[in-house]
């Protein structure tokens, strides 16, 4: 990898991994999750550091900004938010152990276990794949550079095609938005377009 010292070659960087970027797959995960939403199962969401963060992000835009009038609810859990139940998992096991151990108590056939990493390799995360596997549920995943090891455990997986850091989680958190914005348009029924929101829809008065 080639070091970035300027910001215009950075923004050259995004725009060219944009245009790479595999949109199949990344339609494939979003009807996933449309059907875990359909048969009621629960998606469960982990990654570290950044993607700790957009697990979290992720797992907001699901739960709270699919609400549709007296629809059934998304059934979605991120488990990064559990301080307590991790750092006594990270304490008295392995920090390995973090959320393959969370995944014991909820995952079920069916169930979707989202992975995020930008390496792949993140070891609780390859762990907590392999006990969601374990459990009969679907494994999708959301990663850069080539994959990782991440890439073999999952049934479904978005690889940003890209080996810096910095442009891999600019475009997580793009491809999370599109899956989400693709998402709600399927669950509400309408165009992606006014998927956007409620606010940027154009009201007649009456």
């Amino acid at each position: 990898m080639n070091s970035i010292r300027q910001c215009r070659p950075y923004f050259e960087l995004l725009s060219r991994t944009i245009r790479n970027l595999p949109f199949e797959r990344v339609e494939q995960v979003a009807e996933i999750l449309v059907q875990a939403y359909e048969s009621q199962r629960t998606v469960f969401l982990f990654g570290n550091g950044g993607s700790a963060a957009l697990a979290s992000h992720f797992a907001c835009d699901l739960g709270k900004g699919t609400v549709n009038g007296s629809k059934k609810r998304f059934r979605v859990m991120a488990l990064t938010d559990n301080v307590p139940l991790i750092t006594a998992w990270a304490n008295d096991s392995h920090y390995d152990d973090i959320f393959s151990e969370q995944l014991a108590n909820f995952a079920a056939p069916g169930d979707v276990a989202f992975a995020i990493s930008g390496s792949g390799n993140s070891p609780n995360v390859l762990k907590a794949l392999r006990a969601a596997k374990q459990a009969g549920s679907i494994t999708t995943g959301l990663t850069g550079f080539s994959g990782g090891k991440m890439l073999e455990l999952c049934d479904a997986c978005i690889v940003v095609p890209c080996d810096n850091m910095q442009i891999i989680e600019d475009l997580h958190l793009c491809v999370a938005h599109s899956l989400f914005t693709c998402v709600r348009a399927k669950l509400s029924g309408i165009s992606e377009y006014a998927a956007f929101g409620p606010r940027l829809v154009t009201r007649t008065a009456g």
